[in-house]
């Protein structure tokens, strides 16, 4: 039997050298079915990864109290916005206090503003950078980490020092070549000691997260004192199966410190980390649903060349056939024969798509800045449709060949 399998092997390689044209067209036509799913299917990888990168790293045991979106409620078969209000930092202050759930931190923060000039001796910054009022927990709360330096301590917000931690990129550019720790930056005129810098985040939909400089809450009030600031309060438990009930115990807190009755709906938003990256995540669903329905169409075109191809190949051997069978040769081995060499077509169809698809994705991940990931999901699709594709269009012509009638096939010309 392996001997069987070896010579139709032999054979079915024999055949693709002799019509060398004809095989890589029909290669090039299987592979850029392929080359579709798989590329499409490298850059979903690559976005799921980054999106899980950017928000995973808050943890799974986290959530965020803030004034959340805009909502849309039915009323008299109109729709009507209903817009939450700000929080204030009477109220932010007052959740703190009253929100004691145990192994639970709690931190307040705000964006003082995102279009900050930063300077540093005789240089500056453009107008770009993110100043953000946070407290000794936000840096925990929030997944992030410093690469030089410290934390805020108490003290430092306590005593509100003019201390601040700055993004990744002020080591590329208004710090550049020098040790960042120690130095003096100014903000609207007021000095900050650089007490760390925090690990490159990179961008998140096209905003960049290394362009911030964080400075105690109260400073930042001080500094920035423009009206309806708006509180965002982080909240961190440190074992997840507690946090269903941190976070009715938040809501319950929440609605005593903005005083709804029972019957008022909530008029702040409750973000958990894990629903957010769950709920970006579910949208890539669809771009792999999208993905199928192109490669299926292209592929479904390069079965239909194929099972032609072949036919065509079963004609013009078919004095071949007829040799073989006089000789001695099965149905079985002549449909073999065909099958084999179909799909040997196939899966080098399927190897060359495979390896243009990964490279097309990483092009296109590279381009946007996506973590490319290799799409073993994706190599494993496209080897099963590549075979699928080779069986179904193997079949009628590994058939018709073996129904061929000896006589008939040696009287051909």
């Amino acid at each position: 039997m392996f001997k069987l399998f070896k010579e139709n092997i032999r054979i079915a390689l024999g055949s693709i050298r002799t019509q060398l044209l004809r095989t890589v067209l029909t290669v090039l036509i299987i592979a850029i079915g392929i080359t579709a799913l798989v590329g499409i299917l490298t850059v979903v990888a690559a976005l799921e990864n980054t999106i899980s990168s950017d928000f995973a790293a808050m943890g799974a045991n986290t959530f965020n109290i803030n004034q959340y979106e805009n909502t849309a409620r039915r009323q008299g078969g109109e729709e009507r916005k209903i817009i939450n209000p700000i929080i204030s930092y009477p109220e932010a202050v007052a959740f703190k206090n009253k929100y004691k759930y145990p192994f639970s931190e709690t931190s307040l923060s705000f964006t003082a503003t995102s279009t900050a000039e930063v300077k540093y001796e005789a240089m500056k910054t453009d107008p770009e950078n993110t100043i953000v009022g946070v407290d000794e927990h936000f840096i925990t709360n929030s997944g992030l980490e410093t690469s030089l330096g410290r934390n805020f301590t108490g003290f430092d917000i306590q005593n509100n020092a003019y201390v601040c931690i700055v993004g990744s990129d002020f080591e590329k550019g208004l710090l550049k070549n020098i040790n960042p720790i120690d130095k003096t930056i100014s903000i609207r005129g007021a000095k900050f000691k650089v007490i760390g810098v925090l690990k490159e985040k990179g961008s998140t939909f096209g905003n960049s997260q290394d362009l911030r400089v964080l400075i105690p809450i109260q400073v930042a009030r001080s500094l920035f004192t423009a009206p309806s600031i708006n509180y965002t309060m982080s909240v961190m438990v440190n074992k997840k199966e507690f946090l269903n009930q941190a976070i009715d115990n938040a809501i319950s807190t929440m609605r005593r410190v903005r005083k709804l009755s029972p019957v008022q709906d909530n008029n702040f938003g409750v973000v958990r980390s894990d629903d957010l990256i769950n709920r970006i995540l579910g949208i890539t669903k669809y771009l792999g649903f999208a993905s199928w329905l192109i490669g299926i169409i292209t592929v479904l075109g390069s079965s239909i060349a194929l099972m032609n191809i072949m036919i065509v190949s079963v004609t013009e051997r078919t004095r071949e056939i007829g040799v073989r069978k006089a000789l001695g040769a099965k149905k079985t081995t002549i449909a073999f024969q065909f099958f084999i060499e179909t799909l040997l077509i196939g899966q080098l169809g399927g190897l060359v798509g495979i390896i243009f698809g990964i490279l097309i994705g990483f092009g296109i991940a590279t381009a946007v800045n996506f973590v490319f990931v290799i799409p073993w999901g994706a190599i494993m699709a496209a080897f099963i449709t590549s075979f699928m594709v080779a069986l179904v269009s193997g079949l009628y012509p590994a058939i018709k060949a073996s129904k061929l009638d000896p006589i008939e096939a040696l009287r051909y010309e």
